[in-house]
């Protein structure tokens, strides 16, 4: 009678352990799927579908890949001339952002130059978290080696997971502001929203933790989100701005998801962006 209570109650853990298995198995598909990365390899736009010249650049990066990247001049009489930096999400590739590019262009006259992460367009490898991080530095270094580019009036701008990868540089390579767009505090963070389970920590590999490198940085931030975003929620970009030292501000994009912010919010999202920028440019170099 023991001997069967006892592999009753074996079979019972072997169960729950397979079942609690499996739910693991399925919420981290999940995770990689909606939270991490999500990449496309086609490049269906270029700059020059919306009418901009551009240069079509190969980046090398420390572990040996190739990256593909685009640079599109500015106005050559603007004194100082700006870079932006665009660092974009973890979905698509270079060829999704042409009609944001396009605005930014013709808005700012600033150069632009935006990269695909490694496993993203035309860039050799696969995505992860420590890749973005090398990924960044050698668009840095490229943008460094430039003479047309003024490294005291470099600017990030980065959308969502991409504004994690560009606080992570800033750690390293300060611009002279950051614009982050819907960005999240964490990926544990997002993971306990999405699935409220105590042991979903197990499961994120990839952590883009901006909250913790965010409170080291020492320049200007913005943050601007939508206030219908339902993939990451208002209250994790302003989490992430409470936790920013100052200079900073923070901006609600009233009707705005999470990839149309700069579509609904139109001459607001713009005129804040403008505005932050001019506010914290470096003058006299």
């Amino acid at each position: 009678m023991i001997g069967r209570v006892w592999w009753l109650v074996v079979g019972m853990l072997v169960g729950v352990s397979l079942a609690y298995g499996v739910t693991f198995i399925v919420l981290w598909s999940q995770l990689e799927k909606r939270f991490v990365f999500f990449p496309a390899s086609e490049l269906l736009f270029t700059p020059s579908n919306v009418g901009l010249y551009y240069e079509d650049v190969r980046l090398r990066t420390s572990d040996g890949l190739t990256l593909h990247a685009w640079f599109i001049p500015g106005d050559l009489t603007m004194t100082p001339k700006a870079t932006w930096v665009w660092f974009h999400g973890n979905g698509g590739n270079n060829g999704y952002r042409i009609d944001e590019l396009a605005l930014a262009h013709h808005r700012t006259n600033a150069n632009l130059f935006i990269f695909d992460y490694r496993g993203y367009g035309e860039s050799d490898g696969s995505p992860s978290e420590e890749g973005t991080y090398l990924d960044s530095r050698a668009a840095m270094d490229y943008l460094l080696s430039r003479s047309d580019v003024d490294q005291d009036h470099i600017i990030y701008l980065g959308h969502s997971l991409g504004a994690a990868v560009a606080v992570e540089l800033a750690s390293t390579h300060p611009p002279m502001a950051m614009v982050l767009v819907s960005p999240f505090s964490s990926i544990g963070d997002m993971a306990r929203i999405a699935f409220p389970f105590p042991t979903v920590g197990w499961l994120v590999r990839n952590h883009f933790d901006s909250l913790t490198r965010i409170r080291h940085l020492s320049v200007p931030v913005l943050v601007l989100h939508g206030d219908q975003d339902k993939i990451v929620p208002l209250s994790q970009g302003r989490k992430l701005y409470e936790a920013a030292n100052e200079p900073k501000r923070f901006q609600v994009l009233e009707g705005a998801a999470h990839n149309d912010t700069y579509e609904v919010g139109g001459e607001k999202y713009w005129r804040t962006i403008e505005t932050f920028i001019a506010d914290h440019r470096i003058e006299g170099k």
